[in-house]
C-alpha cells in the first residue's frame, strides 16, 4: 500500500497531462478545461504528499514506501524508489510550489493553456520522480526530463528574450548531466550495478573518487547554481515567466543541491571531505559576489535573481562543513528558500503585472495602494535576510554553527549574507513600496485579489511556522544527518594545514538538535 502512495504522487500529473492533451472542443472549452484538471491534479497530489509525511516514520532510517522491480534484466538497473527523511521534504515542496504554480497562471498566463498545464504537470512528475529514485539511472532519466518541460516553459511563455534564455538554460544542464551520466557509466561498469543503496557500500579507490566527484560537483553545480556555473541563472529567472520562475529557483535548483548531498557527500565521503574547503570556498564567493550584483540591478526580477544564488552558496557552506550542525541547517534553508524565493517573485509578479515595468526606478508609494502586498512582502523580505522567527534564520544559525567547527573566517565571511541581504533587500523593498509616486500606474493599483491571497498568505504562514516550531522539521531529516556523520570516522576539517583528527565523531555532536 505504501509503494502505491508514492507511485500515486508520481505519476497521478502525469495522468492528469495525458487527460488535458486528449481534451477535445473549442479553444476557449479547452482552456477552462485545462485549468481546472490542471488545479485539481495538483490539489490530490498534494495532499497525497501531505498523507506521505503523516505516515512517515522519522525514527526508521532506512527508506520507505519503497518499491523495486526489474528494469533492465541482466544489466544491474531497476526501478527503484522510496524516500527517506531528506527526500520526504523536497517532494512535499515539489507538490505545492507546482499547486502554487497552476493558482498563479490562472490570470497571468493567457495564452496555450492547455500546452502550460500539459508541461508544469510533466515537471511535476520529473521531480517528484528524481527525488524519490534510488537509482542512479532512474535518476538521470528523470532529471534529464525536467530539461524537457522546463525549457517549453520559458521559451513559450517567457519574456522578449525567452528563446534565447531557454536555450541557455538547457545547453548548460544538458552539458552538465553529461558528467552525470559518464559517472553513472563508470559506476556501472565498475560494480555491474547503478542502485544506490548498493553503491553506497561499495569502497572506490581516492583517485576514483577524486574523478566521480569532480564529474557530480560539475553536473549539480550547474543546476545549483554553483559559482562559477551560474551564468544561465539571471537571464532564465528574468525572461521566465512568474509561475515557471518559482518552480525553477524553489525546486529545480534544490535538485542540484539534492544531487550534492546524495551523490557526491552521501555516496563519495572521502573525496567530498577531502575537497570540503574549497567546496566551501567557492560559496563564500558566491554568496558575496550575488550580493554585491543584487544591489547594483535595476531590475526587480534581477535583483531577486541574484539573491537567490547569493542563499544557493550558503547551503554548499552548510552541506560541505561536514558536521551535523551545518548539514541540517543547509536542508532547512533549502526548505525555507524554496518557500520563500517563490512568494518574492510572486509579490514581483504582481507588482510588474499591474505596471508594466520591472525597473525599480520606476516604482515607489506602492505600499498606499497596496497595503496587503506590502505586510506580505515585508514577512518573505524578513525572512529573505534571516530574521528570527523565520525559517531561514534557523537554517542560517545551523549553517554558521557547522561552518566555525571548520573555519572562523569562512563562517564569518558565509555569514555576511545577514548583512549584505539586510542592506539590498531593505533598500529594494524601501524604492518600490515606499518614498512618493514616480509612475501614473502606481495610483491605478488595486491590492491583491482574493486568488493572490490565497497562495501569498498560505506561503507566509509556513515561513513562520518554520522559525517558530523548526523541530517539525528538523526531526524527520536530522536522524539521516546524524547517522551519516557518525559512521564518518573523519577527521574535523579546519581551515589549517594540520587538520585535528578526531577518534570519532559522535551522534548529536555539538548542540542538541532534537
Amino acid at each position: 500500500m505504501h509503494s502505491v502512495l508514492l507511485t500515486s504522487i508520481t505519476y497521478l500529473p502525469l495522468l492528469g497531462a495525458f487527460v488535458i492533451f486528449l481534451m477535445r472542443g473549442s479553444y476557449e472549452e479547452v482552456a477552462r478545461a485545462s485549468r481546472w484538471i490542471g488545479l485539481w491534479t495538483s490539489v490530490i497530489v498534494f495532499g497525497l504528499s501531505m498523507i506521505l509525511w503523516n505516515r512517515f516514520n522519522p525514527s526508521h532510517l532506512g527508506y520507505q514506501f519503497a518499491y523495486q522491480s526489474v528494469w533492465l534484466s541482466g544489466y544491474g538497473v531497476s526501478y527503484h524508489v522510496g524516500v527517506d527523511g531528506i527526500s520526504l521534504f523536497f517532494i512535499i515542496l515539489s507538490t505545492l510550489l507546482t499547486l502554487i504554480a497552476v493558482l498563479a497562471a490562472w490570470q497571468m498566463i493567457t495564452d496555450r493553456i492547455r500546452e502550460y498545464m500539459i508541461a508544469v504537470l510533466l515537471l511535476e512528475t520529473a521531480l517528484v520522480g528524481l527525488f524519490s529514485a534510488l537509482d542512479m539511472v532512474v535518476f538521470y532519466c528523470f532529471y534529464e526530463t525536467t530539461l524537457i518541460p522546463s525549457t517549453f516553459l520559458i521559451g513559450i511563455w517567457g519574456g522578449p528574450k525567452r528563446i534565447f534564455a531557454s536555450l541557455q538554460f538547457f545547453l548548460f544542464t544538458f552539458t552538465g548531466s553529461l558528467f552525470l551520466l559518464i559517472g553513472i557509466l563508470w559506476m556501472w561498469a565498475y560494480t555491474g550495478t547503478t542502485d544506490l543503496p548498493v553503491l553506497m557500500q561499495q569502497n572506490f579507490s581516492p583517485i576514483a573518487q577524486g574523478w566521480l566527484l569532480l564529474g557530480f560537483i560539475v553536473a549539480f553545480g550547474v543546476k545549483l547554481p554553483l559559482f562559477p556555473l551560474h551564468a544561465w541563472l539571471p537571464r532564465t529567472y528574468v525572461e521566465g515567466p512568474a509561475p515557471t520562475t518559482l518552480l525553477v529557483a524553489g525546486v529545480m535548483s534544490k535538485a542540484g543541491a539534492y544531487g550534492l548531498l546524495r551523490f557526491c557527500i552521501f555516496l563519495l565521503p572521502q573525496a567530498s571531505h577531502r575537497f570540503s574547503i574549497f567546496i566551501m570556498s567557492l560559496g563564500v564567493v558566491a554568496v558575496i559576489y550575488g550580493a554585491i550584483i543584487a544591489f547594483s540591478q535595476h531590475d526587480v526580477k534581477k535583483t531577486i535573481a541574484y539573491a537567490s544564488f547569493s542563499h544557493m552558496g550558503l547551503i554548499a557552506i552548510g552541506l560541505f562543513s561536514f558536521t551535523a550542525e551545518g548539514m541540517s541547517g543547509a536542508l532547512m534553508q533549502m526548505i525555507s528558500h524554496g518557500i520563500v524565493i517563490a512568494a518574492l517573485f510572486l509579490c514581483v509578479a504582481a507588482i510588474t503585472y499591474r505596471a508594466k515595468t520591472r525597473s525599480i526606478d520606476d516604482f515607489g508609494g506602492i505600499a498606499k495602494q497596496m497595503p496587503n502586498l506590502a505586510l506580505l512582502a515585508m514577512v518573505f523580505i524578513m525572512a529573505n535576510i534571516g530574521l528570527p522567527g523565520t525559517g531561514a534564520f534557523v537554517g542560517e544559525l545551523l549553517i554558521m554553527i557547522g561552518a566555525l567547527k571548520v573555519s572562523f573566517w569562512i563562517a564569518i565571511l558565509g555569514g555576511s549574507t545577514m548583512v549584505l541581504g539586510a542592506i539590498y533587500t531593505l533598500i529594494f523593498y524601501r524604492k518600490i513600496l515606499f518614498g512618493r509616486v514616480l509612475k501614473p500606474a502606481v495610483v491605478q493599483m488595486r491590492d491583491l485579489s482574493l486568488r493572490e491571497l490565497s497562495i501569498l498568505v498560505p506561503l507566509a504562514l509556513i515561513t513562520l511556522w518554520m522559525g517558530i516550531y523548526p523541530i517539525s522539521f528538523l526531526s524527520v531529516f536530522n536522524p539521516v544527518v546524524h547517522s551519516f556523520i557518525g559512521s564518518q570516522p573523519m577527521p574535523l576539517l579546519t581551515s589549517s594545514t594540520k587538520p585535528i583528527v578526531v577518534s570519532h565523531v559522535e551522534l548529536g555532536d555539538g548542540i542538541p538538535l532534537r
